[in-house]
């Protein structure tokens, strides 16, 4: 073991008059785990928040749209379907039409966005029908036993009609009918087959869900789909594939990805994520300068030991590593407990749940923490830089001492 490594490790561990050295070292130690600890403990919230809030978006909408270019439906959406689902990436296609109306019951009434679904081929987009409860996606697909066709709620849209799986609920659609008394609203009865629980305040409180028939009765003049929706084996490489998807139908089809349309979400939450990592990335800043503070006491401390080395022989390049290596250590002791700390801070967070968030605000009721490890490796060695680069000023000044100064009077 070099002997600088060993002067260093024994000034760290002073004992008796010295033990104020020690305190001082403890202190600083224990500043880069606090910084280390709550910059991991941060980055893990905002990466599990974007995690989670994607996820949910993903599991309740398509990765790609396909639209008409002229804003018109599909009347052939069938053979795009057909078509679509062999081409290179694509797992999954299904058409859908899309309306809003107003649900109401009993209890009262409310305005919701409905989704016309083919049952089967929806399950090759979304994960709606692993989000049911009290039912199956597969019952919007055969009426009810007294005829009326079945419709799934949003869990709190369906709380808020104070309704449940067998109840009654009328659906009215601004596409009216010509009459006598002039254009008049179509109005439908369904019976709710389920609920849906996705886990998205914005879907569960505002979104249903009915059968492709029942829905182009409602919001389309004919046979015909709003649109036809893809799932890909990349949901990263949506815009490359969305370009290949638009060159092999022809400019006459538009595709939209979930990045476009999340985009302004996605960068709120990038940019959060990088206010919170800087901000509390001045507490392992505030470390460093304890360890200049305390590298400088410690120079002052040990002038005469750093005189005395000097006198018999030692250079100054070694006095120098010496107390290199002593901030060094500090801050990578710190570091490591810093980290081990935020880790584990992070788990028990994410396994027990306990932070909770306003689900109408951030669309799900608590925070998962996801520590990526990209993240923690950043953090651990910026911190170490940071505190090595803490000891170049103190460590130059401890080389420059003058033995014949330091020992005049001693």
């Amino acid at each position: 073991m070099p002997y600088e490594l060993l002067i260093a490790l024994r000034y760290l561990t002073a004992k008796r008059k010295q033990a104020f050295i020690s305190i001082i070292s403890a202190i600083s130690v224990l500043g880069v785990v606090v910084g280390v600890m709550a910059l991991m403990v941060a980055l893990g919230l905002m990466t599990g928040l974007q995690k989670e809030i994607r996820s949910k978006i993903l599991g309740t909408t398509s990765h790609i749209s396909l639209f008409r270019s002229r804003g018109e439906g599909f009347d052939d959406y069938r053979q795009v379907v057909e078509r679509v689902r062999h081409l290179p990436h694509v797992l999954g296609a299904a058409p859908a039409v899309y309306g809003k109306g107003i649900v109401a019951s009993a209890a009262g009434s409310d305005l919701a966005t409905f989704k016309g679904i083919v049952p089967e081929e929806e399950r090759t987009v979304t994960d709606i029908g692993s989000q049911v409860e009290g039912g199956s996606l597969e019952a919007l697909a055969a009426p009810s036993s007294d005829g009326l066709p079945p419709i799934l709620l949003g869990h709190e849209l369906a709380s808020k009609l104070g309704v449940g799986p067998g109840d009654i609920v009328s659906v009215t659609s601004p596409r009216g009918r010509l009459s006598p008394m002039g254009l008049l609203p179509l109005v439908s009865k369904f019976k709710v087959a389920g609920v849906v629980r996705s886990g998205l305040y914005e879907f569960d409180a505002g979104w249903a869900y009915m059968s492709l028939p029942a829905a182009q009765r409602l919001f389309a003049d004919s046979d015909r789909a709003s649109l036809v929706e893809l799932r890909v084996d990349d949901i990263y490489a949506v815009r490359r594939i969305s370009s290949e998807i638009r060159a092999a139908l022809g400019d006459e089809y538009i595709p939209s990805n979930w990045i476009d349309l999340n985009q302004s979400l996605f960068s709120a939450l990038w940019l959060e994520k990088m206010a919170i990592g800087i901000t509390i990335g001045l507490i392992v800043m505030v470390a460093a300068l304890n360890i200049v503070a305390t590298l400088i006491l410690m120079v002052m401390e040990k002038h005469k030991d750093i005189a005395i080395l000097v006198s018999m022989g030692a250079s100054r390049g070694a006095v120098t590593r010496i107390f290199m290596l002593q901030g060094t250590i500090i801050g990578a002791a710190g570091t490591m407990a810093g980290a081990i700390l935020g880790w584990g801070a992070c788990q028990v967070l994410d396994h027990f749940r306990l932070l909770r968030v306003p689900v109408d605000v951030y669309q799900i009721s608590y925070v998962p923490f996801t520590l990526l490890p990209g993240d923690a490796a950043t953090v651990v060695v910026g911190a170490v830089l940071t505190c090595f680069l803490a000891t170049v000023h103190p460590a130059r000044a401890a080389a420059r001492l003058d033995p014949a100064e330091a020992l005049r009077y001693e």
